[in-house]
């Protein structure tokens, strides 16, 4: 079976696209070709994968009126010719959303190559929301993206895959956990707090979560705040000394570590983010981005804050003191211990079982 899998742009949708790619292979005995962008992430994580992958031009689509907004159309219908030439061989293409995802689709209806869409956001993006009109399947992360998509689209919901790093965490916790403590600088026998906004960092959360360190009046607590590589040396400055040890990091190749060790973790609310704290356990604050499109990531965070694996702070309410006051509730060991288990209930570890599932029946 020959699969085109487009996964690009963002580490948030190339892993996914990894493991469900390798759920493929390795289960199905399928060849794997990725298409993305030349200068993206994928030209260096596909190949250290052991995946082979196809460029094709691609940009986002800008949603305000502009010169800008026309040249995403454009770009993607002139990629979509060079797309074809890649499906035309295919059993089946995959998308893994974004806008790399568009010239594969577009291509794969104009070849009449079975296409399956996964969507990772509780709020579907305008390309898949159109791509679904041709496509065989929609895999969800979430349930509540379903209503979303045109009535006629088949939906089914298979979970975000995740590395099979974070998905063996609750297996491996003791283990990953006194490792993450060698290899982080934690202190033992503290109940630590992860705060992290994703591979680039979010430096109003990191302000806010270094501020409230000064303010934390806890004997067995700790900080491991992930800055992003820009943001180290300010988040750093912020706290000369208090009541608990901080401890900043620019970025954490590992992520499984940081799950494992995690009693609590203050983060926004990617998809990705949410699929593997679910999948790890860890109860969480979620802080969504704000600016995120369609809203998206609240959206997220109220579907895992619904499950009762966590807890929302909406970013214009996010103080040092409003964070402070939110971890100290629920670092409560009772609330903790049931938010930790009901994140657990909504994880979905076998995703990229799932969807390779749905992958290879539409492949017939």
């Amino acid at each position: 079976m020959r699969v085109v899998l487009a996964a690009g742009g963002t580490a948030g949708h190339i892993f996914p696209g990894l493991a469900l790619a390798r759920r493929l292979r390795d289960d199905h005995g399928a060849q794997v070709l990725f298409v993305g962008r030349e200068g993206g992430q994928e030209a260096t994580l596909v190949p250290e994968a052991g995946f082979r992958l196809a460029t094709v031009e691609s940009r986002p689509f800008v949603r305000r009126l502009s010169p800008a907004a026309l040249a995403g159309p454009v770009a993607a219908l002139r990629a979509s010719r060079r797309a074809r030439e890649i499906v035309r061989a295919a059993d089946v293409a995959v998308g893994m959303g974004g806008y790399t995802s568009v010239p594969v689709a577009l291509a794969a209806w104009r070849e009449r190559v079975p296409l399956v869409l996964h969507e990772q956001n509780a709020v579907p993006g305008l390309a898949n929301r159109v791509a679904a009109r041709w496509a065989r399947a929609v895999a969800l992360s979430f349930s509540e993206a379903a209503p979303r998509f045109p009535r006629r689209a088949r939906t089914v919901v298979t979970g975000n895959p995740v590395r099979e790093a974070i998905a063996r965490i609750p297996r491996d916790r003791d283990a990953l956990a006194k490792e993450a403590r060698e290899e982080l600088g934690l202190e033992e026998g503290r109940r630590t707090v992860a705060v992290f906004g994703g591979s680039q960092g979010a430096l109003h959360l990191d302000r806010a979560a270094a501020d409230a360190a000064r303010l934390l009046d806890g004997s067995d607590l700790q900080l491991l705040i992930i800055t992003g590589p820009a943001h180290l040396e300010e988040v750093e400055g912020r706290f000369p000394g208090g009541p608990i040890p901080v401890r900043a990091v620019p970025f954490v190749d590992r992520m499984e570590l940081v799950y494992a060790a995690a009693d609590l973790a203050v983060a926004r609310a990617g998809a990705g983010t949410v699929a593997e704290l679910s999948v790890a356990g860890v109860p969480a604050l979620l802080v969504p981005y704000p600016y995120a499109t369609g809203n998206h990531q609240e959206a997220n965070a109220r579907a895992l804050q619904r499950a009762g694996g966590a807890a929302v702070l909406l970013d214009d309410q996010l103080t040092a003191e409003v964070l402070a006051e939110r971890m100290v509730e629920m670092l409560e060991p009772t609330r903790l211990a049931a938010m930790a288990e009901r994140s657990a209930s909504f994880g979905r570890p076998g995703a990229a079982g799932a969807l390779a599932r749905v992958v290879v029946e539409a492949a017939g």
